[in-house]
């Protein structure tokens, strides 16, 4: 339901595994994140993932207080690699019916898109690394998200696009059990772009303000 996103995977930050994430946060100071990051992401997820059904199996788990939200302080990839790699693990232990998702936002780094995109070769290995193939998956999301072979402008962009930063943790039975429930799942992306598309990017920035 997912094209590519512009850049290849391939790992930014190779080798980069917590020891050393701790290594070189030791000592510095702890980073400030902005009061708004919180409530900017969970008002997209309701105005436009909910709202518009960008995702038609995201209500259910929002209603059931099933997603967990994590901001973090991170500010070099290597901290956000350890802290991914403890969310992966918290998340697979975890009941589903406690927390079926989590979003860890990351408004301190990888601001820059190809960074970011460039992180998500690193993203597969942890998922790798855990062995947790097959049992969850990453999405990503971003402010500047671009789809392969489309333009910055093109609206259809905005279904990964988020107020910050963010990597979405699913549980590949979750999204397996919510798809046979959709009569035409492979129709899903078509039809997010086609809303996105409609309502413009003026009524796109009107709906995240709240307007």
């Amino acid at each position: 339901m997912r094209r590519n996103s512009t850049a290849p995977a391939g790992p930014a930050v190779a080798g980069a595994w917590p020891a050393e994430a701790a290594t070189q946060q030791r000592g510095k100071r702890a980073a400030v994140v902005p009061a708004d990051v919180l409530p900017a992401m969970q008002g997209w997820l309701q105005r436009a993932v909910i709202g518009l059904n960008l995702c038609p199996f995201a209500k259910a788990v929002h209603n059931k207080n099933q997603i967990r939200w994590v901001v973090s302080a991170a500010t070099t990839p290597e901290a956000l690699l350890m802290q991914l790699l403890q969310e992966l693990q918290h998340l697979v232990a975890t009941p589903a019916r406690t927390t079926d998702t989590t979003l860890l936002v990351h408004p301190l780094v990888l601001q820059d898109f190809d960074d970011f995109n460039h992180f998500q070769g690193v993203v597969e290995a942890a998922v790798a690394q855990l062995c947790l193939d097959g049992v969850l998956q990453v999405a990503p999301f971003h402010p500047q998200f671009r789809f392969a072979g489309t333009r910055t402008t093109d609206l259809g962009n905005n279904t990964n696009r988020a107020p910050y930063p963010a990597l979405h943790l699913l549980r590949e039975k979750s999204i397996s059990r919510a798809v046979a429930a959709f009569p035409e799942p492979e129709a899903i992306f078509e039809k997010n772009i086609a809303t996105l598309r409609k309502l413009g990017g003026d009524g796109y920035r009107k709906l995240l303000a709240g307007g």
